[in-house]
């Protein structure tokens, strides 16, 4: 909790100016709410959520006779917490071999997610093998590698330029080969925009769920918090390109924007899985809509 609140200080301090400001003596109640409605858009809440929280909370504020600054925050933070609570998730991996797909942009932080992932499920029992499959990116592989070797699991690559297809399929047979049971895919960054990566992504998805039989059972999505709205456009592309079953968030230590979670759990409603609040290993944690909720307010 305290590595949550740390990371989404800029956010929440960006918030809490407007807050504290709206309820400041001379100001009617109008230009209170439009100074909290301000300061969620500052966070990148987005206009339209922005305008439908706010008008919730006039709702009850009025219902209730609020107007101190304290019981106004207490007041938002369950409206936030309300509307995260549908997307909390956590992950479903079955017994056997399971596969975790990880998708999204350039820079969004996929490469270091995969490694901080794998400690995770490894300190859970798990036992990890990491698909190279960012064929295509100077040194990509490389990176995956040493990462992989700093939290002790193997990585399967092939040569630069080669099928990432290929490399997912040959990650899951050595996985049942050796009898470990869980397969991280890391795949290449490419704009939501690009059809032909997006087809590519879409191959290597077919050829995982040939290999195990069944559709990979997870499909994480990583969004960086830093980029604000362009995650919601992002998010729904891929989740109608590559079936998305979880997202998570990078990035929110040290970004103003964290309130763009707010819009992806309405409009997008894929479960959040994780944030990731720092560079560590144990900085990716499992997302929790009360945690989020009290931190960010």
């Amino acid at each position: 909790m305290s590595r949550l609140r740390a990371g989404l200080a800029r956010t929440r301090q960006t918030l809490a100016t407007h807050v504290q400001g709206a309820v400041s003596p001379g100001r009617t109640a109008d230009e209170a709410f439009e100074r909290i409605e301000e300061g969620l858009i500052a966070c990148d809440v987005g206009v339209r959520a922005a305008g439908e929280i706010v008008a919730e909370l006039r709702r009850r504020a009025r219902a209730s006779g609020v107007r101190d600054s304290g019981e106004m925050v207490r007041m938002l933070r369950s409206i936030v917490r309300e509307i995260l609570q549908p997307v909390e998730g956590r992950l479903a991996l079955p017994d056997g071999v399971a596969v975790i797909l990880v998708v999204g942009v350039n820079g969004v932080g996929k490469t270091t997610t995969v490694a901080k992932l794998a400690h995770r499920l490894q300190a859970r029992g798990r036992s990890v093998i990491l698909a190279a499959c960012d064929t295509f990116r100077a040194a990509a592989v490389e990176q995956l590698e040493i990462l992989g070797r700093r939290v002790g699991v193997e990585t399967i690559r092939h040569r630069q330029g080669g099928d990432p297809a290929a490399v997912a399929y040959d990650a899951v047979r050595a996985c049942a080969a050796r009898g470990l049971d869980t397969v991280i895919v890391d795949t290449a960054g490419r704009l939501h925009t690009r059809a032909n990566l997006m087809e590519e992504l879409k191959k290597v998805r077919r050829v995982v769920t040939r290999a195990v039989e069944r559709p990979p059972d997870e499909v994480l999505l990583v969004l960086d918090a830093t980029t604000g709205q362009n995650a919601l456009q992002q998010a729904g592309v891929f989740k109608e390109s590559v079936g998305v079953t979880g997202i998570v968030l990078t990035k929110l230590d040290g970004t103003s924007k964290g309130g763009v979670i707010i819009p992806i759990a309405r409009e997008i409603g894929i479960p959040i899985k994780f944030v990731g609040v720092g560079e560590d290993v144990e900085d990716l944690r499992d997302f929790s809509a009360a945690e989020f909720a009290d931190a960010l307010l």
